[in-house]
């Protein structure tokens, strides 16, 4: 089955299935190796801020290098036994390495409640995906803290996994959620993950610098597509997406934001304490439940475009390759 197919029909499987709780989800296994090397790493290195950096570094390259290998054994294993079982375990790889329909699923289901205007809990679904403090959000803050969500997770979620599968196969997309996973594990800045997660947290900005500058534009011509505001999108998009703390997660907040003409950032409580972020966009319109909708549009539209002009790209290599192989 040719990679391509294989994409297709991971990109198919999500929107029809979504990650049901019932399938094993190799994020978990990512997750539960990662803190079992964790601890064998931290006593194995010296407790200086040099040796947990490079405690964190083995525990990552480690966990990559597993969870690369074993997606490689396995199908290499099937294909042996037949093309087709390759290709059906490829497709089965790449799948569980998006999340598109589980994205729209987690923000459809503050959505709802917040259209009816159920705000208690709007709160309580909006916590299930975001880390800031959500018991005192008003209906605006809410929907900020959803969209944000939205806009970050196109990137993580959807278009990212879908680069590394159109460069790399089944092997790269899950590589790829491998480092987003040990981001979201190892990733912060508190006294235990300062010096261990900092090689984590470098290799994902690494990782999703590129997609996150393919995806930002997107959003924009989704906009377009969907009779929001492309213009608006590119503008804020240049003046606001390096305002984030992350290289990264500015850039489609940005877009999203300018395509809606909301204003996201601002202030979040975490534990309590206020964390001043700076604001993004420009507030045309006040932040309501429909923006939840409204960016779930433009995430399925951007990764629509995005695998269009991927899978588009792959074909233009592919073809200038066999014709520079047939003209030697």
């Amino acid at each position: 089955m040719p990679l391509e197919y294989q994409i297709l029909a991971a990109v198919a499987l999500d929107l029809v299935l979504g990650d049901p709780r019932w399938l094993p989800h190799p994020v978990r296994g990512i997750a539960f190796l990662a803190l079992r090397l964790e601890t064998w790493t931290r006593r194995l290195f010296p407790a200086s801020p040099a040796g947990q950096k490079f405690a964190g570094i083995v525990t990552a390259l480690a966990t990559y290098g597993v969870a690369g290998g074993l997606v490689w054994g396995i199908i290499h294993v099937l294909a042996g036994l037949h093309p087709l079982a390759g290709g059906i375990a490829g497709a089965m790889v790449i799948y569980t390495t998006i999340a598109a329909r589980d994205l729209c699923a987690h923000s459809m289901a503050v959505y709802r409640p917040l259209a009816k205007g159920d705000l208690a809990q709007a709160r309580k679904s909006v916590a299930m995906i975001v880390g800031r403090d959500t018991a005192n959000l008003d209906e605006a803050g809410v929907t900020r803290a959803a969209v944000e969500s939205v806009a970050e997770s196109t990137v993580d979620g959807v278009t990212a996994p879908l680069l590394f599968a159109l460069l790399a196969g089944p092997v790269g997309a899950m590589v790829y959620r491998a480092v987003n996973t040990l981001d979201s594990t190892f990733g912060y800045k508190s006294e235990r993950y300062l010096h261990f997660g900092w090689a984590s947290a470098r290799i994902d900005d690494v990782a999703n610098f590129i997609p996150a500058r393919l995806t930002a534009p997107l959003i924009a011509l989704a906009a377009a597509v969907l009779g929001q505001r492309p213009a608006q999108s590119i503008r804020i998009l240049a003046r606001d997406g390096r305002k984030h703390e992350s290289p990264n997660s500015g850039l489609a907040e940005a877009a999203m934001a300018g395509a809606l003409g909301v204003q996201l950032g601002g202030t979040n409580f975490y534990q309590g304490k206020p964390l001043e972020k700076p604001t993004i966009g420009d507030a045309l319109t006040p932040l309501c439940a429909r923006h939840i909708r409204k960016a779930n549009a433009l995430m399925f539209g951007a990764a629509g475009l995005f695998l269009a002009a991927g899978l588009a790209a792959r074909a233009g290599v592919v073809s200038a390759w066999k014709f520079w192989e047939a003209a030697r």
